[in-house]
């Protein structure tokens, strides 16, 4: 099945009220786990690189890894690049056949944040490729709340972003964090509903890692339907790999299959949760 674009995928379940779940992949593992639970789930995913993951591993084997492994999957995949700052990245992702890339310009003021946004977005419409942009910023889950909600993204700045850029979704601040949290995260729903209504775009969640279930399931509602998960994987990686490495010796594939195993287990029970389970298949006829 070909690579799909973002809108692709976001327009659909916008409209159907169920969300679509990202990935952070980052080793053959996680990448495989990833493609596996959507081919089980029968559901649309988005397979996403951070520029850091491809800074560490080497761009030209993460991302042709995760593109090559999107190409060959039997339900539709995007392969996303996520949290670039820089336009030179978003580029060479384009050219190793990247289907969306993330311009993170959250952390500029307003208008050079709207600036390189719309850069981006007039260089990656000319290859058919999707954008998302950031305002607002996500901070880590150490962070305190009154931190994270200083940096809440403001709804009429976020309108006037979307009309200024084209871009074609926004992740945005509503009290979520990056990382694993040490005060739980508290949204703030009226917030987004603004946002929602004066946007006409997908929203982005990031931070989908130990947000509650009920929490992300009110978001999706609302109009936040791509939702992005990558502490978890590493998490069940790390901890799968060790438990299962003390009794494989110098073998190291009972370990991997181990890790695996248990990424492949959140992907699916996430694809369940933000609703995106069977809407791979196509109606008969």
């Amino acid at each position: 099945m070909p690579l799909v674009g973002l809108s692709e995928l976001l327009r659909p379940a916008r409209e159907a009220g169920y969300g679509i779940a990202a990935f952070n992949v980052f080793n053959v593992e996680s990448v495989r786990a990833v493609i596996d639970a959507a081919e089980a789930e029968e559901a649309p995913v988005i397979l996403m690189t951070g520029a850091n993951d491809l800074a560490a591993t080497g761009e030209a084997y993460l991302g042709e890894l995760a593109v090559r492994a999107a190409e060959r999957a039997r339900v539709p995949v995007c392969v996303h690049l996520d949290h670039s700052k820089s336009f030179d990245l978003v580029m060479r992702c384009i050219r190793m056949g990247y289907t969306s890339v993330m311009i993170d310009g959250s952390h500029l003021p307003f208008d050079e944040n709207v600036a390189l946004t719309r850069r981006v977005v007039e260089a990656a419409h000319a290859a058919g490729v999707d954008v998302e942009a950031e305002l607002g910023q996500v901070l880590r889950g150490k962070h305190t709340m009154v931190d994270r909600q200083s940096q809440l993204t403001d709804p009429d700045a976020a309108a006037q972003l979307v009309r200024q850029t084209g871009v074609d979704a926004l992740a945005v601040a509503i009290g979520t964090a990056h990382g694993l949290y040490d005060i739980p995260p508290q949204l703030d729903f009226a917030r987004l509903e603004r946002i929602a209504a004066l946007c006409d775009v997908p929203l982005v969640m990031h931070g989908g890692t130990g947000t509650p279930d009920d929490a992300i399931q009110r978001a999706i509602a609302l109009g936040m339907v791509k939702v992005n998960v990558g502490t978890q994987l590493r998490k069940d990686f790390i901890e799968a790999f060790v438990s299962a490495a003390g009794s494989s010796g110098v073998d190291v594939r009972k370990p991997l299959a181990a890790a695996r195993e248990a990424m492949q287990r959140t992907a699916a029970d996430r694809m369940r949760v933000f609703g995106a389970a069977g809407r791979a298949v196509r109606p008969r006829g």
